[in-house]
């Protein structure tokens, strides 16, 4: 397993209202991947953990909301860690619009 990818982005919309916005658009976090589909997803508290199938592979990941910020943890297998950059460019892009 290779290092995970981080992406942290802040906001100014207060936890319950990040959470909300993570909880109705988690289908869009499978876009991020290439031939991603969201499998499932459940929360712990303030993490949304979710599994996204991409290339035949399971990506395990999390999404911790804070008051101020969502820290986005995405743990890549090895065939998909080839495309850790292009990922963590289109996560880094991208997550924030989950919260618009």
């Amino acid at each position: 397993m290779s290092e995970p990818i981080i992406v942290e982005f802040p906001h100014q919309l207060g936890l319950a209202a990040a959470r909300a916005r993570v909880d109705g658009r988690i289908g869009k976090l499978a876009a991020m991947f290439p031939g991603g589909a969201a499998v499932d997803h459940r929360w712990e508290g303030d993490t949304l953990h979710f599994t996204v199938a991409a290339l035949g592979q399971r990506v395990a990941s999390r999404l911790t909301v804070a008051a101020d910020k969502v820290r986005a943890e995405i743990d890549l297998p090895p065939f998909l860690a080839l495309f850790a950059d292009k990922i963590r460019a289109k996560l880094a892009k991208e997550a924030p619009k989950l919260l618009e």
